[in-house]
């Protein structure tokens, strides 16, 4: 997958001195071993990504080691809370994502946090991709054929894996722009999505090109767009669904974020360490050619820049069609 112009920069950053010479440089953080904080269970996708960053650390954190710490539940406010109220020094941070940290208020108001508010952006990590996969056996055999089968059935159902993921947002998104009416049916987890389509229980979802891939690649389903602006090497000849919509782009992402009101000095160590990090050759292979994952890299606030613009673009959605997380 093509490297984003970020990369360029994250690559310098990285080449400019060795892993033991940053060890040496004078920074003020980590001066203690890092709790990571991941908003999911352990074997998804972010619990991956998180687990590559901690083996990746050391090496680029003065031999300060990482701990992972999975705090799934409640669409991932449980581990949003205990980052929230931790104390801003650098000693725990959380892998950020969309539920948990840019619209978490918006579907459950009891939320004990404002995520505009409560966090402190360190990094961008990696955007994954999805794809508007269907059965087999479904009789549409490219995107404008599915749109014109489910404007003609109007209640065709949909998997997603969770009211507020962004599988689901992304084909509701979808649905609003093109006119269409269909059903979704909540499932708990993107690996009861894939078992929904494979048995033709429900008609369309958007999954991670991860997930999808083999399915695909056995002929199980089919991939008739991806929710990306552009191609995905992984499918070739899948358009995106911005060639019907344009604009159209729903991508599943990550970052690093720390309680509000961590010193700039430390934000800005942390943001230096973990973007070395994606430089590492190992994570690249991880999130790129594994999780079909585009790196993205760069400072703390294009990352805050990038978090305010998903919370104003994703609100005015989850409010016009009521959504509250169960």
């Amino acid at each position: 997958m093509p490297m984003r112009r970020r990369d360029v920069a994250v690559l310098a950053l990285a080449g400019g001195l060795g892993p033991a010479a940053r060890a040496r440089a004078q920074q003020p953080w980590p001066d203690r071993p890092v709790r990571l904080v991941v908003p999911f269970g352990a074997g998804g996708a972010a619990d991956t990504l998180a687990r590559s960053l901690a083996n990746a650390f050391p090496a680029q954190a003065g031999g300060q080691t990482m701990v992972v710490e999975n705090r799934g539940g409640a669409g991932g406010t449980i581990a949003g809370a205990v980052v929230a109220q931790a104390r801003p020094d650098g000693a725990t941070l959380m892998l950020a994502d969309l539920g948990a940290n840019a619209i978490a208020r918006e579907l459950q108001p009891s939320t004990p946090y404002d995520p505009a508010t409560a966090f402190t952006p360190i990094c961008h990590l990696a955007d994954l991709p999805m794809a508007l996969v269907v059965p087999a056996a479904l009789p549409a055999a490219d995107l404008a054929g599915f749109v014109a089968l489910a404007r003609r059935r109007g209640d065709m159902p949909y998997a997603h894996p969770g009211i507020g993921y962004v599988g689901h947002l992304a084909q509701e998104l979808m649905n609003r722009d093109l006119g269409l009416r269909m059903t979704p049916v909540p499932y708990r987890s993107g690996a009861e999505v894939a078992r929904s389509i494979l048995a033709g229980e429900t008609l369309s979802a958007f999954m991670t090109v991860s997930t999808a891939l083999p399915f695909i690649r056995e002929g199980k389903i089919r991939a008739l767009a991806v929710s990306t602006a552009g191609p995905v090497a992984q499918l070739p000849g899948v358009p995106p669904l911005s060639t019907l919509l344009p604009g159209f782009q729903a991508v599943v992402w990550n970052g690093i974020l720390g309680p509000a009101g961590m010193p700039p000095e430390v934000v800005a160590a942390a943001n230096a360490v973990f973007n070395a990090i994606l430089a590492e050759p190992a994570l690249r292979e991880a999130v790129q050619t594994r999780q079909a994952g585009v790196m993205v890299g760069g400072t703390p606030e294009e990352f805050g820049a990038f978090i305010r613009a998903e919370i104003a673009r994703w609100t005015p959605l989850i409010r016009a069609l009521g959504l509250r997380a169960e």
